[in-house]
Order: structure tokens, then sequence, then C-alpha cells
């Protein structure tokens, strides 16, 4: 079956227009290959010496370029028009001449008119699509203080503008790809020619050229795509509506992926450490960058450790809470008839209610449902007895914890790590701690980011690369670009050297 479908695509891919037809005949030919839509319109310019055929969908077109740029000046010119001419004539920037019925159909599609002169061999694709899009806006999901606070859109060529404008390097390399057999989507792949290294830039287009699909519906589906494993909770190439962050990944020598009709990029290669870096840090002076990343990486930590040592502490290592602690922890379950187990995973679970609920639900009632139900189910389940007071404050500590993550999609890995951690907690103790984390540290030591060690600079250690992920050091100390991308070009700040030894004379 698969090898009919592609047998019938290539044919379909060779086949001419019939334009020993007449018009009607063309118009036929055309309605057959769009499937009789309704919105397909034609034009027709009747003149001495020449007939023309101009065809369009009327929905997506730009109807002043269309009368303006088309068809007043073919109608005012009285010469016999083959292809050529029928291009010098019109005022259009993107014109292409063909015979393909696909190609017709596809550039009709998305926004071209086709301008036939009658018994020529080809006709004239001139795009005059109008997208529907947004103008430039603040970023929703990676807030900012600090830096430039516009975010991508969802149209191509103004993400591209943007990026153009941040980096106007003539080594700035952007390459094309055609993504989907039915829904064809343009996707840019970015890289900076002198920084990239090239087996990073070859992974990713063999990735891109391998894929099979109906349509890319969004960059994140794309980067699920073409990751390395499908398999993990942990993402492995940064998604980011930032042009900003995109930009500097690319200084650094990581590439980028552009996709049509989607408001986010893609990032790779990317670690395990990048997905709490913030652009914010470089705003910043180093010593708060730095600060602000330790404190990151601590929430992170005491959001997946803190609820199941609660559970592993209640259930079998009493021993190690302190007299005075244990009095008031006694008293706070006193009246709890489940085990620590099942009261924290009913906790987290109303916890991700709530958020999953004040994400569904409009900004403003959003808003008003997290606080408001946050503040009464939780007084309420402690009044009722269902939980203890402590524990209400150890997972709101655990939920704050892993907000922090400037990456949306590791916050979430975060979250849902959480639940098996607290049940090998409830049935193993402190024993099913150590085991379910050793798993899990075992687990992210085996993924890659396009083949590269994902929990890089910790694994392989690169200790001149902890200055870029863990801490935020001064910039005369960030002279060369990160190892872990393998950048072709690694000096980015010339005189870091002579920086470096005046400090140290200083």
């Amino acid at each position: 079956m698969v090898f009919k479908w592609r047998e019938k695509k290539r044919r379909e891919e060779e086949k001419s227009i019939a334009h020993s037809l007449s018009f009607e005949g063309l118009k036929e030919e055309i309605k057959d290959s769009l499937k009789q839509s309704a919105d397909i319109a034609f034009h027709e310019i009747e003149k001495e010496n020449h007939s023309i055929l101009i065809i369009y969908l009327e929905n997506i077109i730009n109807t002043d370029q269309l009368h303006q740029h088309i068809i007043k000046p073919l109608e005012r010119t009285s010469e016999e028009l083959d292809p050529r001419s029928i291009a010098n004539n019109i005022n259009i920037g993107k014109i292409s001449i063909t015979n393909k019925l696909l190609d017709i159909t596809e550039a009709i599609l998305n926004g071209h008119a086709y301008i036939y002169g009658k018994g020529q061999a080809c006709g004239v694709l001139a795009d005059i699509a109008e997208k529907a899009s947004r103008s430039l806006e603040k970023a929703e999901t990676e807030s900012l203080v600090f830096g430039p606070k516009v975010a991508f859109t969802e149209d191509l060529s103004t993400n591209m503008n943007v990026i153009r404008t941040n980096i106007n390097d003539p080594n700035l390399c952007v390459e094309e790809f055609i993504l989907g057999s039915r829904v064809k989507t343009k996707t840019y792949l970015i890289y900076i020619k002198d920084i990239a290294e090239p087996e990073n830039v070859n992974t990713f287009k063999q990735r891109m050229k391998d894929l099979e699909v109906d349509s890319i519906i969004d960059s994140s589906v794309l980067a699920q795509m073409i990751e390395d494993n499908s398999y993990t909770v942990f993402p492995q190439l940064i998604t980011t509506e930032l042009p900003d962050r995109f930009s500097i990944s690319l200084l650094h020598g990581k590439l980028g992926i552009l996709v049509d009709r989607s408001p986010q990029a893609i990032i790779g290669p990317s670690t395990f450490l990048n997905f709490f870096e913030s652009t914010e840090d470089l705003y910043m002076r180093w010593n708060m960058g730095t600060f602000l990343r330790m404190l990151r990486f601590t929430a992170i930590m005491l959001s997946v450790l803190l609820t199941p040592a609660y559970v592993s502490v209640l259930t079998y290592h009493y021993e190690v809470i302190p007299s005075s602690l244990l009095v008031s922890l006694g008293e706070s379950r006193s009246k709890v008839p489940f085990p620590p187990v099942f009261e924290a995973l009913l906790l987290e679970f109303i916890i991700e209610l709530l958020r999953e609920a004040g994400a569904r639900l409009p900004t403003k009632v959003g808003q008003t449902m997290g606080i408001v139900g946050g503040i009464v189910i939780g007084q309420a389940a402690v009044e009722a007895g269902f939980t203890s007071n402590i524990l209400i404050i150890i997972i709101a500590i655990s939920a704050l914890g892993s907000f922090t993550a400037p990456s949306y999609a590791i916050g979430t890995a975060v979250r849902i790590i959480r639940f098996p951690i607290i049940i090998c907690a409830g049935l193993y103790g402190g024993v099913g701690i150590v085991f379910a984390f050793s798993f899990l540290l075992i687990h992210l030591l085996k993924l890659t980011t396009l083949g590269r060690p994902y929990l890089s600079p910790i694994y392989p250690l690169t200790i001149s690369d902890l200055r870029y992920s863990l801490f935020r050091m001064p910039f005369q100390y960030m002279g060369k670009r990160p190892e872990a991308n393998s950048p072709v070009d690694s000096e980015k700040m010339k005189a870091s050297k002579k920086a470096e030894k005046k400090d140290v004379d200083e």
C-alpha cells in the first residue's frame, strides 16, 4: 500500500497541465486538483491579440495586489504575452514559471495566483498571499524582568526578520525544508556557518529529511519527532518564544529551527542544565545571575525530594526526627486516617488539578481559581482530617520549586517524576528514595541530545563549561564558547586572556 501511494504521488508530481485545452478545460483541471473548492476564483482578460486566465483562492490572497500589480498592468499592455513577458509586466517580487500540476496546486493553496496566456506552454505563479498574523508582542510563557520583551509570532517571515535584525552576520546560514506530505510546512534550519559544528548540522538535516508525515502542526511536535529518545519524560530540545535566547544560542554554536505557523523556535543540542538557564541571567550582574541559577537548582532538588523525604521519615524513619518536631508532627497527623504515602499522593494530585484547571481557564478566572481554590481546599482538607498542615506546607514548597524552571516542559517533567519517587518512598522508605534517584540518574546518563551527552558538562566533566551552566561568571571569563557544542570558532571575546591577566595583576 505504501509503495502504491508513493508511486501515485510520483506520477502526480510528473503530471503537467494540458495547455492545449481551452480555458474551460484548464478550469476543470484546476478544480479537480483542488477538489471543487468553493473559493476558487477565475479572472479572464480578453484582448485583441491575447487572452489571459488568472486562477487563485479568493480568501487567502491580497486583493489590492491582485488588481493593482497583476490585472491592471496586463490589461494595459497590448503586446502578445508569453510567460516571460507576463512576468516582466506584473509588479510582483516573487514569481516563477511552471506547468507542473502539483506545483501549481500547492502554490495556489499557499496564496499564489496562476497566470496563464492562452496557447502557451507554461504559466506564471505570482505570490500575493495575505497570511493572517499578529504583531510582535511580549512573551507570555517566558516572561522576563530585564532584557528584550519581544516574542516570536506565527509568521515565519516576521520571525526571520527578527533573527536577521539580532544577528546581522553574513555567515548566518538559513536552509529551507518543506515538511509534510499533505500539509506543506516551510521550515528553516538556522546556524552560523563558521561556528556551528558540521556534524550537528548534518544530524539535524538528516533527521528532517527522514521525516515522512502528513503535517507538522507546531515546532514542539517537530522537536519530539527529531529528538533522540521519544519515550523519556525529559525534553531533549529546547523550544523557546524568545528571539534573544534563540540568537544567543546560535552565537554559542547551537542550531535553531523556525517552523511556519508556530510561535516557538527549536534550539539544539540542548543539555539538561540548559533548561534551567534564563537569558535574564546574562542581563543581571554575574553574582545575581549565579545566585538565581543556584536558587533554581536548589528549588528543583527540593521539589523532587522534599515530599518523598516526608513520606519516608513518617513511614519508616521516625528516629531521625528531632523530639521537639516529633510532637508537632504527631499532633498534626493525629486526625489523619490515611498513611503518609496516600496523603501525599492525594495532595499532589489536587495541586496538579488546580494547576491544570488554572491553565485552561481564562487568565483572570484562572488566577482566581488557583489562589482561592488552593486556600479553600487546603484549609478544608486540614479541618476535615484528610491531611496535616505540615504536609500542605511541604507540598506548596515542592510545587513552587517546580515552577522556578524557565522551561515549562522541564517543570512538567519534574512534577511527573515526583509521583514514582513518592511511591518508592512509601514502599521502601529511604532505600526506595535512593533506588528511585539512582534509576533517574542512570536514565539521565544514558540520554543524548543529537548524539551528545545530555548531562554535559557534568558528565563527561568539562570544568570550563560550568561557567555557562551551573554558574554565571563575569564576561571577561566567558571569552570561549561552550565546548559541549563543539564550535568551529571557539573564541567569542578575543581580549579575554588580556582581561584575565589584568584582573590577576590588579
